[in-house]
């Protein structure tokens, strides 16, 4: 095979790992090995059910995140906007044309994991693993969206609303692959608050970092004085991703006042048919659906639909085309390498820190596991393995992620920097410490203290630091969506943000 490189392990969480680079021969790996493979392009939710072991009879995975042009976001001639299988979450977040055309989408994506899960999983990913609780699909349901599920035998579409046959089930046949995602993008509005306009709100257990207790997405058609259309969607509260139609109907024709709006929330309440679990009680979660869909609609009434969502939101992106020519042929040279002239398994040739590297071990691990045990690259810490805690938080060609659910074969013609070589990135500006160079941001943490017992200061240090190169002087808010993804147990955060606020003064 000159262009798919495959790994074979006995006794792992994978027994052959494959990186095709071209959709035909995805589907045609599909077509062979059918119900005993699995595609991945963030992996996110893969990785933690392998680990915990909840996944049972996957011999292969195939990693479909070298095949080009899978990752765009278009509106066509159709006014139908499409997202390609490998857009994650953070680049819906940051897209202008949803924001303006579909943003109940935008901020269910907003709301999933934190920065550096969002800039690995995808929303086809969240889609396919279909749980009832799963954001982006509740709003892509209320967007009226279907997808594309392609094979070797051909394409079929399928709407959204019968794609799902229960929890975790799906009507995708085991050699199929989710290749478009589509819906009609919503009319831009008119002057005023009428026109098309929706949003999407959730409950959890905390601010960020959790999964629904239940979510809610609504899309009206407002003409001056009333309701032309209104659809309301509810996650987590049924097997499926239902709709609240008696609300829906209640709602066309009438004017949105305060009477309406709760009368509505109240409707749409009475639809929800959840269950109790250790997270909340059924009779909780459907005093919380009447909440979210009042506090939904009064939103959209009053135009303030979209305050929830920053503008401009923090990424961990870093600047645009950071890699230099070299580290590019490098990425090149190596992403597709040891598919036919090196065996397998094929060696993992990786930059990290600026140093080339060759793994011929570890290939079933984690990307975490790999830096530490192969690497010897310990200063990267493994505190949950459930991508919660961002103590493992690394650069992937360029961003933030978490090391823990990222599969070791990624590594492979990639660029990765950890905290270990994060001063060289900035050599005008690097103190000198006690251990050598120091980048501004290790720098200010030690000044200020801004660490106890340590264990989870590199992944705070490596998000402040991408912060910093995204935007030298960030707000408040900046900094705090920045380290949403990193937990620390002891200093209570004020002085962390208090050295990210010194560093970014240098």
């Amino acid at each position: 095979m000159a262009s798919c490189a495959t790994l074979w392990f006995n006794n792992s969480m994978w027994n052959e790992y494959f990186i095709p680079v071209t959709l035909d021969e995805t589907l045609r790996l599909l077509a062979e090995k059918r119900a005993q493979a699995r595609l991945v392009a963030g992996a996110t939710d893969l990785m933690l059910e392998l680990e915990r072991g909840l996944r049972k009879g996957i011999e292969t995975v195939i990693d479909i995140t070298r095949l080009p042009g899978l990752d765009r976001i278009t509106l066509d001639e159709n006014e139908t906007i499409h997202v390609g299988p490998l857009v994650t979450h953070n680049a819906v977040a940051a897209s202008k044309l949803l924001r303006e055309r579909a943003f109940p989408l935008v901020s269910a994506a907003w709301q999933v994991g934190a920065a550096q899960i969002r800039n690995r999983a995808t929303v086809a990913g969240n889609l396919v693993t279909a749980s009832p609780a799963n954001d982006t699909i509740t709003p892509l349901m209320a967007l009226g969206a279907w997808v594309v599920l392609a094979s070797t035998t051909g394409t079929r579409q399928v709407p959204l609303e019968e794609f799902y046959t229960g929890v975790r089930k799906t009507v995708m046949q085991a050699d199929e692959m989710l290749v478009d995602i589509a819906f009609p993008a919503l009319r831009s509005k008119p002057a005023g608050n009428y026109g098309q306009r929706g949003t999407f709100l959730k409950l959890g257990l905390r601010r960020a970092q959790a999964i629904s207790l239940i979510n809610t997405a609504i899309v009206l058609d407002l003409e001056p004085g009333n309701v032309k259309s209104a659809i309301i969607t509810l996650g987590a509260v049924a097997p499926t991703i239902i709709h609240a139609p008696e609300a829906e109907a209640y709602l066309v024709g009438k004017e949105l006042t305060d009477e309406v709006i709760l009368r509505a929330a109240e409707m749409a309440s009475a639809a929800a048919r959840p269950i109790d679990d250790i997270r909340g009680s059924a009779a909780y979660r459907k005093a919380m659906v009447n909440v979210l869909v009042k506090r939904g609609l009064f939103s959209l009434r009053d135009g303030q639909e979209q305050a929830q969502v920053p503008e401009d939101p923090v990424l961990l992106w870093g600047k645009p085309a950071t890699l230099t020519a070299a580290q590019s042929a490098f990425s090149l040279q190596h992403s597709v390498s040891g598919s036919g002239s090196e065996g397998y398994p094929f060696p993992i040739h990786t930059l990290i820190n600026g140093k080339e590297y060759t793994f011929t071990s570890g290939h079933d691990k984690s990307l975490l596991r790999l830096l530490r045990e192969e690497g010897g690259l310990t200063g990267t810490k493994e505190g949950c393995a459930e991508g919660e805690c961002g103590a493992c938080t690394v650069f992937l060609d360029g961003k933030a992620v978490m090391a823990c659910l990222v599969p070791a074969p990624r590594a492979n013609g990639a660029e990765i920097i950890t905290v270990e070589g994060l001063a060289d990135l900035s050599p005008a500006s690097a103190a000198e410490g006690a251990g050598g160079r120091l980048h501004p941001v290790q720098a200010a943490f030690v000044s200020d203290g801004a660490v106890q017992c340590g264990y989870c200061t590199p992944g705070f240090i490596m998000s402040a630091a991408k912060l910093l190169e995204e935007r030298p002087q960030p707000g408040r808010d900046e900094i705090m969506q920045a380290i949403t993804g990193n937990l620390c147990r002891c200093t209570g955060y004020y002085k962390i943000v208090q050295a990210i606020e010194d560093a970014s003064k240098q």
